[in-house]
């Protein structure tokens, strides 16, 4: 059976946000409420001697807990909200009339989660019209969150303390910064077809190249990956999170984050995309850096 541990203290309330429209704000808060219930249900099965791992067809690992999360990311969102659309990892799309789309990942990191790492996260973006009006980065065994609408900047709580201003760092060079991304291996295994650079090399030589270039040029660097990677450069902790792989719904949640934390969040192209199938968040300060290496390896 599933344990049943529970986030204890709650994930925090929101504080008022002048700027964030009342359309967006409304939003935010069912977000938050939908976060808390769907991070319930991941530490009900996590670490837990009953969870099941079975591959999905791309032999990536889901379990039960990511079904049953994303299942009430849907539920509660879409009973908040009934005429906007979703998109999930596990459960695929529903189309709405509103012109705003939510899209979730129930759990950023499955391969940490099934093996009892705490630095899994809950992903909640919203968009509308094409742009992020809102994101969630929750990590539930860990009891932190980081959140943000546009114009509200973002905010950071962790257990029970009240929610504080969240912000990038002011490192200002590669050679002082801290690199994050989810997994090194993932450089090498960067699709062929894709070009990441102008002279059009092949795409899984340039990110081998990317990446010996980007440890050389960073003061230090680590696998310290998925949402909890964008988690540490929206509060300050990393400069650069960087995926050579990366869904929708990994990126839709962070672009705001990273945005209303005052960094930068691009694919690999300097382009303000979260369907690129790549991404790179940033403190802002150090982003042309990274574009620049990009550029140069190939």
């Amino acid at each position: 059976m599933p344990t049943d541990r529970l986030p204890s203290p709650p994930l925090a309330p929101p504080p008022l946000q002048a700027g964030v429209s009342a359309e967006n704000a409304a939003r935010l808060s069912a977000a938050l409420c939908a976060v808390q219930l769907a991070a319930q249900e991941t530490l009900r099965w996590f670490d837990a001697s009953a969870l099941i791992v079975t591959a999905k067809s791309d032999q990536s690992p889901v379990t039960q807990a990511d079904h049953g999360a994303e299942a009430i990311l849907r539920r509660e969102l879409l009973r908040a909200f009934p005429q906007d659309s979703f998109l999930g990892e596990e459960s695929g799309s529903v189309q709405g009339t509103s012109g705003y789309q939510w899209i979730v990942d129930p759990i950023d990191g499955t391969k940490s989660f099934i093996r009892g790492v705490p630095l899994y996260a809950t992903l909640v973006g919203c968009r509308c019209e094409g742009q992020g009006v809102l994101g969630v980065i929750a990590l539930p065994a860990l009891e932190k969150l980081v959140y943000a609408a546009a114009n509200g900047g973002a905010w950071y709580s962790s257990g029970n303390q009240a929610p504080v201003p969240a912000r990038v760092s002011t490192r200002t060079t590669l050679s002082q910064s801290l690199l994050c991304t989810s997994d090194f291996t993932s450089f090498a295994r960067r699709r062929a077809d894709k070009s990441s650079t102008p002279s059009g090399q092949d795409g899984g030589k340039a990110g081998a190249a990317v990446r010996q270039r980007l440890e050389e040029a960073c003061l230090v660097s680590r696998s310290w990956g998925d949402g909890y990677g964008y988690f540490l450069v929206a509060t300050g902790h990393a400069e650069v999170m960087i995926d050579p792989l990366m869904n929708a719904w990994d990126a839709a949640a962070v672009e705001t984050v990273i945005t209303e934390a005052g960094g930068r969040f691009s694919d690999w192209q300097g382009r303000g995309r979260i369907d690129s199938g790549e991404g790179i968040a940033t403190n802002s300060l150090v982003h042309e850096e990274v574009l620049q290496l990009l550029h140069e390896s190939g």
